[in-house]
């Protein structure tokens, strides 16, 4: 393994998002079910730069953030492909080589833009980013945020010693997981999906608060909504979905862009109803373009579909 891109000179970012990029391959099926055979057409067979973290990245970066992005890359031919598309964002991105290739997925979507995903396990778990290759650019960040990959959590001694803000998404965290739990205690906003844990919701947002450091705790969920909870705050509150301004044909990168216009407002010392407000105009707009994060919200369009859907929210 050796580092690439290292000679940054940036004076300093708004967002560090560490880990998370991949090639995702999508699949289009009309229902998420093994259908009876052993063979069937789809509509063609496409390939995104995708996975968490670019997603994060790419939408900070499009919401006029100072964005920094870094991780393992392979060399191959999913690893040059992302350096491609990185360069055509002109998204500041430095990688380190793994010998274990680059990260993929299968997204199966139906017809409702309801996706099940598969991600390969190809890093071992005890790989890590060097300290000397992510402590200067973490040294240079106001915030911070850790895709649940692994390979990054050795970061958070050091978050908490510069005192940096950090960030993560837990995705469908059952509550119990422990690599997911180490992100849940030691980040300060935690956001997951509410599907693995519907019928524990209040207890398992309750735990995050109670047992690590986190400010707040946001489950989204999908077409209801989502469900927060705020340090010193005793009961829940949930929020509801603003209605899509776009027809849903896929829902890969919603939770993504959540974060990223939610964490963008709150950045912006906005309260949280309007974080909220934020974060699910910009999940509802990804939705509405097909594919892994290949339609971005900007500040403008962001500004504009908060003004629009709170009338009815």
């Amino acid at each position: 393994m050796h580092p690439t891109d290292h000679a940054d000179q940036v004076d300093h970012y708004d967002v560090l998002v560490v880990g998370g990029t991949g090639v995702d391959t999508v699949v289009r099926v009309d229902a998420l079910e093994v259908p009876p055979g052993d063979s069937v057409f789809v509509p063609p067979v496409r390939d995104y730069v995708g996975h968490t973290g670019n997603g994060v990245a790419l939408g900070w970066q499009a919401l006029g953030l100072a964005t920094k992005f870094i991780d393992f890359l392979g060399d191959d031919i999913q690893g040059r492909t992302i350096l491609e598309a990185y360069a055509a964002h002109g998204l500041d991105f430095s990688h380190v080589v793994s010998p274990h290739g680059t990260p993929r997925g299968i997204n199966l979507v139906d017809r409702e833009g309801r996706r099940f995903s598969f991600y390969d396990g190809r890093h071992p778990s005890d790989l890590r980013l060097p300290r000397d290759f992510w402590l200067p650019f973490l040294e240079r960040t106001r915030h911070v945020h850790l895709s649940i990959v692994g390979h990054n959590r050795d970061l958070y001694e050091d978050i908490h010693r510069l005192g940096v803000t950090s960030s993560t998404d837990l995705h469908d965290w059952d509550g119990e997981n422990p690599h997911h739990r180490t992100y849940a205690l030691h980040s300060d906003y935690v956001f997951l999906s509410a599907a693995a844990i519907h019928d524990r919701l209040d207890d398992v947002l309750r735990s995050i608060l109670d047992e690590g450091r986190a400010r707040l705790v946001v489950a989204t969920d999908g077409g209801d909504g989502c469900h927060l909870l705020e340090r010193g705050e005793a009961k829940v509150r949930h929020f509801p979905a603003v209605r899509p301004e776009r027809p849903v044909v896929d829902t890969n990168g919603a939770g993504d862009a959540f974060v990223t216009a939610f964490l963008r407002a709150h950045f912006a010392g906005e309260p949280v109803e309007r974080c909220v407000l934020a974060g699910s105009v910009s999940g509802a707009f990804a939705c509405g373009s097909a594919g892994t994060h290949t339609e971005f919200i900007d500040a403008a369009g962001l500004r504009a579909g908060c003004v629009r859907a709170a009338v009815d929210w």
